[in-house]
């Protein structure tokens, strides 16, 4: 039964969420098995363009390190963003989200190019982390219930967390550019007076991941804890519902 569950559980996960972390889980597990390499999935433009090796454009963005604290860490807050922003702001707009995670692998691609960067996802992680802070500016987070902060600084959060281990920050800035370029050019640009919607969606990913029959009384699960085991864990009460609440109790 725990069996059934279980894939119950996973076939109800959104699809790019479901997909994107099957792929990083599976990646790391032939890594470990000595199956791959991580020489065959680092980015290397020399190998993509003159050996036509262009799986290296997609396996950049898969492999987080051996399996560890690192890998769980990532593979967590990768895990709850990236379902959180499909089944949130992107709720019925699969192929805006696709757009979104197309376009931000682009932009990191180049940044890899003048950078020397060999993994994206932990970039990638960021850059989605970063995008559902901003559009969710009054949401207050506790970072491993040490820290309380409202969740525009999660990134920065995450950056000094890196620091912390010995990691380079160059990778941490990259998603964190990347992700406020996004953040900009689709919901503060078009805002503004004379603003247009510069990223518009092709209507090919429109038609192969818009689903036909949406059902318009959804309500997805309340998320309790955004940043996930208490690495990031969020009051999803704004300030004007708590004082709301408050009065009713007086």
């Amino acid at each position: 039964m725990d069996h059934l569950t279980f894939r119950q559980e996973y076939m109800q996960l959104p699809l790019v969420t479901r997909a994107y972390t099957t792929a990083c889980v599976i990646t790391t597990i032939l890594v470990q098995l000595d199956i791959v390499s991580p020489f065959q999935l680092y980015f290397n433009p020399i190998l993509i363009f003159r050996h036509y090796q262009l799986w290296r454009l997609l396996t950049t963005f898969l492999f987080f390190g051996p399996i560890g604290f690192t890998f769980l860490f990532n593979m967590i807050f990768t895990y709850r963003y990236c379902r959180m922003l499909e089944e949130g702001s992107f709720r019925g707009r699969t192929a805006d989200f696709v757009l979104m995670m197309i376009f931000g692998g682009t932009c990191m691609l180049i940044c890899a190019m003048f950078c020397s960067l060999l993994f994206l996802g932990q970039a990638f992680t960021i850059m989605l982390v970063y995008v559902w802070a901003r559009r969710n500016p009054f949401v207050r987070m506790n970072f491993f219930g040490l820290l309380n902060f409202q969740a525009p600084y999660l990134p920065w959060v995450l950056l000094g967390f890196s620091v912390l281990l010995g990691n380079s920050i160059l990778v941490d800035l990259v998603g964190i550019a990347v992700g406020h370029v996004y953040y900009f050019l689709e919901d503060v640009f078009p805002a503004r007076s004379g603003g247009i919607r510069i990223l518009k969606t092709p209507q090919f990913l429109v038609q192969l991941f818009e689903p036909r029959n949406e059902d318009p009384a959804y309500n997805p699960r309340p998320e309790e804890r955004p940043g996930g085991f208490l690495w990031g864990e969020a009051a999803q009460r704004r300030p004007e519902q708590q004082q709301e609440e408050e009065g009713q109790q007086q």
